[in-house]
């Protein structure tokens, strides 16, 4: 059975509201990544990150979409009980009925919102990043993935990317280009997570799941950033098969589970 570590475990098709924990807190460097929908009917929803357990703790960031006719949204914090100076936004980055992405990327500057791809505000920390250690999200909305990266784990070291699932053993910060055997090959049901950041700049990865002794390769996932696509395929003999194009947006963030029959690969 696969179980992430804590902190890495991401949170899939919460009910709403949902009150929850972010393992280690938040630092420069970590992002928040949030995938939902938007009901037709919506007034408006807001999700809070909270220096605390419980809804009514000091609010880091509170980001507040409000579909009233003067479409908006309000950035505020509040601490000690109170909420401090709003700030509005007089555009609205949702669509009624539509899916989002959403990435809260936490910078020496504040809170850099990006939905959809765009760059959208980022709110000025007015309370210390560190403090935070939950994330409260509450009203219209419908979120299908909460994941938090960079985080820093209680008793580890600082780790900005994580392979999980060989022989059960976790490999932190590999050098890359990274090859290795998968202890007892594939197996239905078996996952092997990836998780990593995308530096600004990049253009393509790869990740190959070949037959050790044919050099097959069974599975390849090829992103390619700039294009804004990932190509899969497999190679067999020394002939590549028709490749698999599927867009991807926004192409920022690769969140990478794999779960292939097959047995004898090696992961390069």
């Amino acid at each position: 059975m696969f179980v992430a570590p804590p902190g890495y475990q991401p949170v899939y098709s919460p009910s709403i509201p949902y009150l929850g924990p972010v393992y280690g807190g938040l630092r420069e460097g970590s992002s928040i990544y949030i995938q939902g929908s938007i009901p037709e009917n919506i007034t408006r929803f807001f999700m809070n990150l909270l220096c605390g357990q419980s809804e009514s703790s000091d609010v880091s960031l509170h980001f507040n979409p409000r579909f009233d006719g003067w479409d908006k949204v309000v950035f505020n914090s509040r601490q000690d009980g109170s909420w401090k100076s709003e700030e509005k936004i007089r555009d609205m980055p949702f669509s009624k009925g539509k899916g989002f992405e959403m990435v809260v990327m936490v910078t020496s500057k504040g809170y850099q919102i990006k939905v959809n791809g765009k760059d959208f505000h980022t709110f000025k920390h007015r309370l210390p990043v560190e403090r935070v250690c939950g994330i409260h999200i509450a009203g219209d909305v419908s979120i299908q993935t909460i994941n938090v990266i960079g985080v820093r784990l209680q008793g580890s070291e600082d780790f900005s990317c994580l392979l999980w699932g060989m022989g059960g053993q976790p490999v932190y910060n590999p050098p890359v280009p990274y090859s290795n055997m998968i202890p007892g090959g594939m197996s239905p049901k078996r996952t092997i997570i990836i998780r990593g950041m995308v530096p600004n700049g990049a253009n393509r990865m790869s990740i190959n799941f070949m037959v050790s002794r044919s050099r097959d390769v069974a599975f390849h996932m090829n992103p390619r950033v700039r294009e804004g696509i990932v190509v899969r395929n497999s190679k067999i003999g020394g002939n590549w098969g028709q490749e698999d194009r599927e867009l991807i947006f926004p192409p920022l963030f690769l969140r990478c589970l794999f779960a292939v029959g097959i047995r004898g690969l090696r992961c390069l």
